[in-house]
C-alpha cells in the first residue's frame, strides 16, 4: 500500500460510512492520530471511533497526494458532510469549544466542510500510523 492506495480506500469507506473499511486500511495495532492529541489503536478502537461517521449523509471526500515514498505519504483532504444528527451536531459544537452556529429549536442542521492534512506510514501492505491535522466548520449558504 502507498499513500494513493491508502487515500482511495479512505475516501471509499468515508463515502460508503463503513468502519470494516476503514479497519482493513490498518495493521491490526495501526494508529489512527484523529488530533495530535487523540488516537485509536488497533481495529476495535478504529471501528469504535469510524461510528460518528455513520451520522453524516451526502458525503463527499476529496484529496491530493502531496508526497509519496515507498513506507509513507502526506496528503491534502477535503470534506463535506451533511450532518444526520443533533447528536452529531453537539459533537462538534463541544469539540470547537465555541458556538459557531447559533441555531434555535427547528432549525434544520448545517452541512459540515472539513479541511486538513493527512501524514500516514506503511508497514507490511498496510497503515501502521496516521496522523491528521484538521480544522471544521458550517459551509456557507
Amino acid at each position: 500500500m502507498d499513500i494513493e492506495q491508502f487515500m482511495q480506500g479512505y475516501k471509499a469507506a468515508w463515502e460508503r460510512r463503513d468502519d470494516s473499511m476503514f479497519a482493513a486500511l490498518f495493521t491490526p495495532d495501526g494508529e489512527y492520530h484523529n488530533t495530535p492529541f487523540a488516537v485509536q489503536r488497533g481495529h476495535a478502537q478504529l471501528k469504535a471511533y469510524w461510528q460518528r461517521v455513520k451520522l453524516q449523509e451526502d458525503v463527499v471526500v476529496e484529496y491530493e497526494v502531496l508526497a509519496s515514498t515507498p513506507t509513507s505519504g502526506l496528503a491534502h483532504w477535503h470534506v463535506t458532510y451533511q450532518v444526520a444528527s443533533e447528536e452529531l451536531f453537539q459533537i462538534w459544537a463541544r469539540s470547537t469549544g465555541t458556538n459557531l452556529v447559533a441555531r434555535q429549536p427547528g432549525d434544520p442542521l448545517p452541512r459540515m466542510v472539513l479541511d486538513g492534512v493527512l501524514q500516514a506510514d506503511f508497514e507490511g501492505g498496510l497503515c501502521r500510523r496516521c496522523r491528521l491535522w484538521w480544522h471544521s466548520m458550517p459551509q456557507a449558504n
